[in-house]
Order: structure tokens, then C-alpha cells, then sequence
């Protein structure tokens, strides 16, 4: 099987619900912040998965609620998606047919670059480099099924 699990329906692979643990990583300051909550895909009308993600993020000792919602919509097959904001715009593509997909997603003067690795049927992550003139970071995200 090697170190990726390869997912052959996406959609039905991400299904549920999810215990979300996320690192931020500010490089220029050496700050780092974290993340603990849930995420939910349930299904939508018109088919694919509304993301919901909400939990709470601690950044220099504060912490706060926070949450997001994206649309993971059916791809060019079953093992691809289409990602996209809350609104419709489009985030990246996502294809997970091997276990692993790099992804890029330019937002004004930032990159967002995305690696998404799958571990097993239970397990997988997601790690951002974002790149910008005021910005730097590492975005660190595991998801684990409940037990």
C-alpha cells in the first residue's frame, strides 16, 4: 500500500464527521496557535458535501470560536473533488486517488499551497504553506474519525 492510502470515492471517504487538530505557524515571528474542534460533511441537495468546521482557536494565550464552511462538489471522477468556498468561488481541486494531492490557490498577493496526504480509512492531513509580502505560515491540519 506504500505511505499513502489511496481513496477511490472521495466523497463518500470524507462522509461524517471528523476531529479536527490544527497548528498555525507564524515563521517570521516563531508564534504558534491551535486549533481543536469538528468537522461535519453532510450531504448537499445538488450533490457533494457541505463542509462545517467549528471548534476553537487559540492564538497568543486568547482563545475564540471559529468555524468555516466550504463545498466539496463531485469532480472529473469519484476519487477528485472540486473545492470551493461557502459563496461558490472555487478554493482548488482536490484528487485523492493516490493518497496524496498538492494543490495551489493564489489569493492576491499570497500563495496558498495545500498537501493532502491520506493515512488510512480513519486518518488524514492537510498542511497549507502560505507565501505572501505579510505572510508566512504553516497550517498543520489532522483529522481523525471519532472513536
Amino acid at each position: 500500500m506504500g505511505e499513502f492510502w489511496p481513496v477511490e470515492d472521495v466523497l463518500t471517504y470524507l462522509g461524517g464527521n471528523w476531529r479536527v487538530e490544527r497548528t498555525v505557524r507564524d515563521l517570521a515571528s516563531d508564534a504558534e496557535g491551535r486549533f481543536t474542534g469538528t468537522t461535519v460533511f453532510e450531504p448537499l441537495e445538488e450533490g457533494g458535501l457541505l463542509h462545517r468546521e467549528s471548534g476553537t482557536f487559540v492564538w497568543q494565550g486568547v482563545a475564540r470560536p471559529a468555524e468555516r464552511t466550504l463545498r466539496f462538489l463531485p469532480g472529473r471522477g469519484p476519487g477528485t473533488a472540486l473545492v470551493r468556498f461557502s459563496d461558490g468561488r472555487p478554493f482548488h481541486d482536490l484528487d485523492l486517488t493516490t493518497g496524496r494531492y498538492v494543490a495551489d490557490h493564489p489569493c492576491a498577493a499570497d500563495l496558498y499551497r495545500g498537501e493532502f496526504t491520506v493515512r488510512d480509512e480513519r486518518h488524514w492531513r492537510s498542511v497549507w504553506r502560505v507565501r505572501g509580502p505579510a505572510k508566512d505560515l504553516v497550517l498543520t491540519t489532522g483529522y481523525a474519525r471519532p472513536t
